[in-house]
Formats: C-alpha cells, structure tokens, sequence
C-alpha cells in the first residue's frame, strides 16, 4: 500500500511498570523511528512514580495511575486519555526497526481494518524459531482477510474499533483481537513493522509468563466461545487451528501418542525412534537450562518439547481459575 499523502497524528501509548531502567532508551526510540506526522508519546505508569518520572525528564507525555491496574486497565486509561485518533500500542522493552510506525499506520488506514499487528522476534535459536513460525501463521492468516495473532508488544488500533478490555482479562491483545473481529473488523498484519525484543531469560520467568499467558488464552476462548461455532467462518477456523488445538488438543494428542509409542516400542522401529527424539529434546532442554551450548536442531526440538509442557501447565492454571492481573515481574 503506498504511504498517505497525509500523514495522520498518532499516540503511541506504551503501558509501563518497573520500567525505569528502560523508559528512557524507549522514548528515544520512538521519537527517532522516522514518523512523517505528529506522535505523541503517552505512557501509562501503572502506580509507579519512578518510571514516570524518567518517561516525562525523556520527554513523554506521562499518566501516572495513583495504584496498579494491571496491563489491560492501563491499556483502557492509556487510549481513552489519548490525544489522537490512530493509537500504536508498544511494551516498554521493545526496540522498533526504523519506520515501524510508518508501516503500522499505512496498514491500519485500510478501510474496514480495525487494528494491525507487528512482526515480534524475540530470543534466539529455538525461541527466535517460534516467533518465525508465529509470524507466517500471521501471515497467511492476514491474506485470507484478518488475523488473531496481535501482539501487545507492538500493535496499531483506531479509537473508534475500541471497546474497553474487561476487567477480568489478563491477555489483552489476544481479547482486542477477538473483540474487533467479532463486531465486524479485520485485524491486519504488517511484517515491515518489526520489533525485538530481549528473550525473557531464567526458566522460572519464561514459565510463569508462558503458562499465565496460555491460560489467560483459554479464559479469552471461554468468554468469547461463541465464536468457536463454524458458522463464524473464518474466525472459528482461526481459533480452532491458530489457539484452540496448539493449547490443548494437541498437546493431549501428543501425550496419548506418547502412550501408544511406549507400548509399542518393543516391536516397533518408528516407535523407538520417536521416543528417542523426545530423550533428545529433553536432554537438549536440560543442558540449555544449564547454559551448555546446543545445536540448533537441538535447541528446536527442544523449544516444541517445551511448549507442549507449556501447555500442561496453562491448562492447569485455567482450570484452577488462576488467572493473575498484575503479576510479579523483575525491575528493568
């Protein structure tokens, strides 16, 4: 799409807690991404002082929430506070590539398209190679008329598509998605708009965030699980394919084929050679945790293992009802 003749003012709203150390290199960032027209920089403290105190001596536009809300309710202050009508939203830790918001804002001034969503890539080997895999199912999702991967790490919304996230939603971005989808609204994806973002890091950390968010993703499901009816079209075949079979059936498919390859191991070649494979994810897995160096093949492996734990766990905190709306994280 070629870019606006125009270029129109936007927000770029960026929620933020414990974010001091990082606030500042965001601003900046932001503010020299190359954006032909008016941005104004918003961030939300979530009951933090000393990050809104760094994000205004940068420059920032700053709301600071007298306590914590949580990402979601700070995302509803942040756009209803907003002074234009175009709001790119963007974690604090994230770096945009050159003219990010260029591409995002060209993408979302299609008519009919509610929000866009970035290209994220996070981490390297078998992590950075999930975030490859999520972006061509992105992709392809987007090409057949919309896409619910937006990513809250740098996504694009109008203000009229908005409706206010509940407040018993924790995954904020997967929620925007179906809601705009739901009332009528495509949810684009632009590949050209890049962030990274640092991996995560310690294994208590990557656990506790990737059972919260796909457990927080089945509540979404439930709440919006009228969409799961076919006649829904697209959207339900998204949901099933894209969310609902990656976070449940299939993890429990491949537990039961596990099952079966363990009983037919003694007879069986392929048996013996897929379980085998699993020793060797696993292995990888452990060394990884470890910091020994692991080959790439090693490190896929590996990252599929670990996801389909993933998984278990976020099902498990689903039926627990543990759905956490401010949680812990580290200063940065």
């Amino acid at each position: 799409m070629p870019p606006p003749s125009a270029w129109p003012a936007i927000t770029v709203l960026v929620p933020a807690y414990l974010e001091q150390g990082v606030i500042a290199d965001k601003v900046d960032n932001i503010s020299k991404n190359g954006y032909q027209g008016d941005v104004e920089i918003l961030v939300v403290a979530d009951g933090d002082p000393g990050t809104a105190a760094v994000a205004a001596a940068a420059g920032a536009r700053v709301l600071l929430l007298e306590e914590r809300h949580g990402k979601s309710q700070a995302l509803n202050k942040g756009v209803a506070a907003a002074s234009h009508d175009l709001i790119v939203i963007s974690d604090a830790n994230s770096e945009l590539e050159y003219d990010a918001l260029g591409y995002l804002v060209s993408a979302l001034l299609v008519e009919g398209t509610g929000a866009v969503a970035g290209e994220k890539l996070e981490g390297a080997g078998g992590e950075l190679a999930y975030w490859r895999f999520e972006s061509w199912i992105k992709r392809n999702e987007a090409r057949l008329g919309t896409t619910l991967g937006l990513d809250g790490g740098l996504c694009a919304v109008r203000r009229e598509a908005w409706d206010p996230i509940p407040a018993d939603i924790s995954n904020d971005d997967f929620w925007i998605a179906l809601d705009l989808m739901e009332r009528g609204w495509s949810v684009g994806y632009e590949p050209r708009a890049l962030m990274t973002e640092p991996s995560i890091g310690a294994f208590n950390l990557s656990w506790e965030r990737k059972t919260r968010v796909l457990g927080g993703g089945l509540h979404v499901m439930w709440r919006k699980r009228r969409l799961l009816d076919p006649r829904r079209g697209l959207v339900s075949a998204e949901l099933w394919g894209h969310k609902l079979w990656r976070s449940t059936l299939g993890p429990l498919s491949h537990l039961a084929l596990l099952g079966v390859a363990a009983g037919s191991a003694r007879r069986s070649r392929t048996a013996r050679v897929f379980l085998a494979g699993h020793a060797v994810g696993a292995a990888a897995l452990v060394a990884q945790e470890k910091g020994v160096s692991v080959p790439l093949p090693g490190r896929v492996v590996a990252q599929v293992l670990y996801l389909q734990i993933v998984a278990f766990g976020g099902m498990r905190r689903y039926l627990r009802g543990d759905r956490v709306l401010r949680w812990d994280k580290p200063a940065r």
